[in-house]
């Protein structure tokens, strides 16, 4: 097609163009095709020097005067625009040497009804002087991008390490020795383990001991983003791609992971046709934004879940090939009564990191605080035992943790129900009963330190009755 063909298109006609022409002024014009920041050559279409801006006069010989309407050749034998001339494409050069000046230039034929009519040839002399701010502008920027680059390493980079993970049971070494190894390859893992057991935290520490270590740690909760965002949340979007999408798009999750790790929390959530497209991601390695185009991406995928894939799988709720993939390295975190005897090192932990933030001296614990968190199931796991030492650290008077520190649904987990010996064989139901309700409330005052009101609400009884009761069993 050729300009007159593509201005017909676009509904621009020769006499349109000559308006717009005429309605510029002359002196603006002349601005344009003569100023100090570039320098302009023009000749026509036999090669004669038509026009040469007062600029260009430096890397010439002759005058202005002097060059025009005489052969390019005989201004600058070494001129390369009859060349563009005789094969009607334009022509970009940076770092010449004309007359011992260094230079870029663009030639360009201008055409008319598709036929060559001259040669433009536009000069940027480079000096010394713009070579020193050029340079500055180039070191701003990169200071400027090492400086973003830093802070999105800051923001998308793992937070834990091996050593954030409290405990020298042999389920702990296990699952240590385990994700150290597994850490040096590339291999997908899935971490499985009831809620609060610490698999974010592994994720991270994994991350942090692989060759990926330097670069984005990025982590989606799958169960926390909404159905109809999750395609574009993790893949991104191009500009425009959707009514309501950003004008500059979105980078997806999995991009951001380039060369870093992605980490799928709560992956038993994703929906099923996410599970498709991810299927798809992991064998091809290739992200495809929403209305953009494809992507090839390096990233290494750890998974988490507190659910039964297995069953899922079963049930027609989780795809088995997906499972298969990610299933490769699995890990399973130990839920915390399955390893009772790293509970006080871990209470100890929590304790002191919260006594540092608090600034409040060192505090330790009495023994029946030390029976009590051994014998306590802690259904919520490890952030369980955290929200307890936190409470704890809170509502301490002394330097030691007691047992009425610690909520009552703990502390009511200590009470045993007396047994049946020789001396209660012949008694009556009624009497039974009666010395078992005795026995429950001396434990209770015992337990929180003859405090009656705790009593009351570790039994699940008014504190009138506990007194009434109190009394009739003579106990106060």
């Amino acid at each position: 097609m050729n300009n007159s063909e593509s201005d017909q298109e676009n509904g621009i006609n020769q006499s349109d163009k000559s308006n717009i022409l005429n309605d510029i002024p002359v002196d603006l014009l002349t601005c344009l095709i003569d100023n100090p920041y570039e320098h302009l050559i023009l000749i026509d279409k036999e090669g004669i020097v038509r026009f040469l801006s007062q600029g260009a006069e430096e890397l010439y010989i002759e005058s202005n005067k002097e060059c025009i309407g005489r052969h390019i050749s005989e201004v600058n034998s070494d001129s390369k625009m009859l060349r563009v001339l005789k094969t009607g494409k334009a022509e970009f050069v940076s770092n010449i040497v004309l007359n011992k000046k260094k230079c870029s230039i663009l030639r360009f034929p201008p055409k008319k009804k598709g036929k060559v009519v001259g040669v433009a040839g536009k000069l940027v002399a480079i000096t010394p002087g713009r070579i020193k701010v050029l340079y500055k502008r180039i070191d701003n920027l990169k200071k400027d991008l090492n400086y973003y680059k830093k802070t999105v390493n800051q923001l998308y980079s793992s937070r834990y390490t091996f050593d954030n993970i409290i405990g020298n049971s042999p389920l702990i070494k296990k699952v240590k020795i385990l994700a150290q190894q597994t850490a040096k390859t590339d291999s997908s893992v899935l971490i499985t383990g009831e809620s609060g057991t610490g698999k974010e935290l592994l994720a991270h520490a994994i991350h942090q001991y692989s060759q990926r270590k330097n670069n984005s740690f990025i982590e989606i909760n799958c169960s926390s983003i909404p159905e109809e965002l999750m395609e574009s949340e993790l893949f991104g979007y191009a500009s425009g791609a959707f009514t309501g999408a950003r004008k500059q798009g979105k980078i997806g999750k999995f991009e951001l992971a380039d060369k870093g790790t992605i980490f799928l929390d709560e992956i038993g959530d994703m929906p099923l046709l996410m599970q498709v497209k991810l299927m798809r991601i992991l064998q091809e390695k290739i992200v495809a934004p929403i209305g953009g185009k494809p992507k090839t991406v390096n990233f290494r995928l750890i998974s988490a879940t507190n659910r039964n894939l297995e069953n899922m799988v079963k049930k027609k709720k989780f795809r088995l090939d997906l499972f298969y993939r990610l299933n490769v390295v699995p890990i399973k975190m130990p839920a915390l009564r399955e390893i009772k005897e790293d509970i006080p090192l871990i209470f100890s932990h929590f304790l002191n990191k919260f006594s540092r933030e608090k600034q409040i001296p060192d505090i330790g614990i009495t023994p029946e605080v030390l029976k009590a968190i051994q014998l306590y199931a802690w259904p919520g796991n490890i952030r369980e035992l955290k929200n307890v030492v936190e409470r704890a650290t809170i509502i301490c008077q002394g330097n030691q943790i007691k047992l009425n520190d610690l909520p009552a649904n703990l502390i009511e987990k200590q009470f045993t129900m007396p047994s049946i010996n020789t001396a209660s064989i012949g008694m009556s139901l009624k009497e039974l009963l009666e010395e078992t309700e005795r026995q429950a409330i001396i434990n209770a005052l015992k337990k929180t330190g003859n405090n009656k009101a705790k009593a009351a609400e570790l039994l699940k009884i008014h504190r009138t009755g506990l007194y009434q009761k109190s009394k009739k069993y003579n106990i106060i």
